[in-house]
């Protein structure tokens, strides 16, 4: 591979993320302490934790960790899984192990950048095809059949999406799935969100259930609130596709830390009490949001979305680069304008910025954004 360009987001999060003093951009759901996190365990799991010694451990990931992940699909083992540290390896090494070069493949747009960036690199040919707002950021099949070629391996989606926070309608989703049956495309499912949708009956299949040949990228980080455990996942039924990320990832991780393997299991198995929590916290706050924006409807367009982010339309004749630039710098309020979610393959709304809404205490924040619009714009 040649030299990947930088990652636009996350060079923007190096600036910032642990220097403004209130971070209204965050992907990710409100985290929990240790301690927390183990009163959840049962006797036999906390032992574990309790005799947890600092070793190596497999390149796959504990066989048990392996096991309780694949329990939060509908039917799949152990085998089907493959542990990573974190949620980008996991899509690195999948990249690496579904493209070749003059491979053609497809992304929706708005993405996560590596999610484009990596088979461009890789592949040197891939179309985007577009999430419109006008839409309700819904994929149409039609911008995807259209995109089809020949070489066609892989199509990559990302529902719950980043930075939308919107969920695929089902039928689409279903459609998409029989559209790459029909023609032996991968399916690369970026799902890292699931589980966070306030609708249940919006929540998707899992493209590793619903497709022989979906790939389907998970992680502790998003709707369970536990980035810090650094472990993400790839389930797939293709053993020897796993087979060929494994061995990528002995130049990357080589393994996962085996603390985080043992807590990521407490987690899991807690599963449901994590994700109500979340789902709580989320939806509290788009409540919160619906009532700051339309106090502010002059300067912000919004509509709740399916998730805990979203792709709000500033309206403010300042453009949304500069308003940025001084929330964060003058009221240290940290947003993420459309220019780091800028696509080489399809114009991105350039009037866009992602708030996350998965955190608690959410409202110093939109006090500090209030104070802000208070002297700027003279309210």
């Amino acid at each position: 591979m040649t030299t990947l360009p930088d990652f636009r987001l996350e060079t923007h999060f190096s600036r910032w993320e642990f220097t403004a003093r209130f971070n209204m951009a965050a992907s990710d759901c409100e985290t929990m302490a240790l301690s927390d996190l183990l009163k959840l365990a049962d006797d036999a799991d906390r032992e574990a934790w309790e005799q947890t010694t600092l070793g190596y451990t497999p390149t796959w990931g504990a066989p048990d960790l392996r096991d309780i992940i694949a329990s939060t699909y509908g039917g799949l083992s152990g085998a089907n899984i493959l542990t990573f540290a974190g949620a980008e390896e996991g899509l690195y090494c999948a990249m690496l192990a579904l493209l070749e070069p003059g491979d053609h493949a497809i992304v929706t747009v708005p993405n996560y950048q590596s999610m484009e960036t990596l088979p461009v690199t890789i592949a040197g040919s891939v179309a985007g095809v577009p999430l419109r707002p006008e839409n309700g950021w819904q994929l149409d099949l039609d911008d995807v059949r259209k995109a089809l070629r020949p070489q066609t391996k892989l199509i990559a989606v990302n529902f719950p999406n980043n930075p939308t926070g919107v969920v695929a309608d089902t039928d689409v989703f279903l459609g998409l799935v029989e559209l790459c049956r029909e023609r032996g495309i991968h399916l690369f499912s970026d799902e890292v969100y699931h589980g966070l949708e306030r609708d249940a009956s919006r929540r998707l299949p899992q493209a590793a259930d619903a497709y022989e040949k979906g790939v389907s990228l998970n992680v502790m980080s998003k709707a369970y609130g536990l980035s810090g455990l650094r472990i993400g996942w790839i389930a797939c039924r293709d053993h020897a596709l796993l087979q060929r990320m494994e061995r990528m990832k002995h130049y990357l991780s080589i393994c996962n830390a085996r603390p985080s393997e043992v807590l990521a299991g407490i987690a899991l198995k807690a599963r449901e009490t994590i994700l109500a929590r979340t789902r709580g916290i989320s939806a509290a706050n788009a409540e919160t949001l619906t009532a700051f924006f339309s106090v502010n409807a002059d300067l912000y367009e919004w509509s709740a979305p399916d998730a805990c982010v979203a792709f709000v339309r500033y309206l403010g004749r300042d453009g949304v680069e500069e308003h940025c630039r001084r929330l964060v710098e003058e009221a240290g309020v940290l947003l993420l304008p459309s220019s780091l979610f800028v696509s080489d393959l399809l114009p991105v709304p350039e009037d866009r910025f992602r708030v996350g809404f998965g955190r608690q205490d959410m409202q110093a924040g939109l006090d500090a954004w209030g104070g802000f619009l208070a002297v700027a714009y003279g309210r």
